[in-house]
């Protein structure tokens, strides 16, 4: 008799904060404490699971708080700026007349 799965089981995707504090540099409590400041986003399958492109953004903390001596809480409001702009910088190249008025 032939056996045939109904369903495979995924990977679950995403990097564990321990996987991700190693990827990054960063210790796990750092990290942990970055997800409560809301400067990193943890994907949709749960708070333990970190997406692969949130290491860029951890990298952009790093040199923030590195370069110009911010805070962390600093740190995110500079980062939610930034996000800001690149939404809007965005929607302008999406417009379509370009960016002119």
């Amino acid at each position: 008799m032939t056996r045939y799965t109904l369903a495979r089981r995924a990977s679950v995707p995403g990097l564990t904060v321990g996987q991700f504090a190693a990827g990054t540099g960063l210790h796990p409590h750092l990290v942990n404490w970055l997800l409560a400041l809301g400067c990193s986003t943890p994907g949709r399958t749960g708070p333990a699971r970190l997406p692969v492109m949130q290491v860029d953004r951890a990298a952009r903390v790093v040199r923030l708080r590195a370069g110009l001596g911010l805070s962390y809480t600093a740190v995110g409001a500079v980062l939610n700026l930034l996000d800001r702009i690149d939404q809007l910088q965005a929607a302008l190249r999406a417009r379509p007349d370009g960016h002119r008025r």
